[in-house]
């Protein structure tokens, strides 16, 4: 599966997905439209795997994100800027599918980079 490919989604995220970031909208339909605007304003999206650690209940990711900012995203217009900044995203999972989400990430790095005061 491409990391851009969100086809198989309903597979892996409940439809009613609880998310925690207050820029994406709730259930499964808000995650791919944020990641989807995401995808369009920095084509050359990456994620880098870190670090992985689960239990039976709760996945811990940490990553890296980054790219280019060559359209219009969060309300800021395109900067065509690199970026590059880590994350911790933390997973509930219900019946093998993920069902809530809350996530750490360094803005101020992005930010910055993003030239955004």
């Amino acid at each position: 599966m491409l990391i851009k490919d969100l086809s198989n989604l309903n597979k892996y995220m409940k439809k009613d997905y609880i998310q925690h970031n207050p820029a994406v909208s709730q259930g499964s339909e808000g995650f791919k439209t944020f990641f989807s605007n995401w995808f369009t304003a920095i084509p050359d999206f990456n994620y880098e795997l870190k670090n992985i650690i689960a239990n039976d209940e709760y996945v811990w990711v940490y990553g890296t994100y980054s790219g280019t900012h060559d359209n219009e995203w969060l309300g800021i217009p395109a900067t065509h800027a690199k970026y590059k900044f880590d994350a911790i995203d933390i997973f509930r999972v219900e019946d093998g599918q993920l069902a809530e989400h809350w996530d750490v990430m360094d803005l101020h790095t992005l930010f910055t980079q993003l030239q955004v005061k």
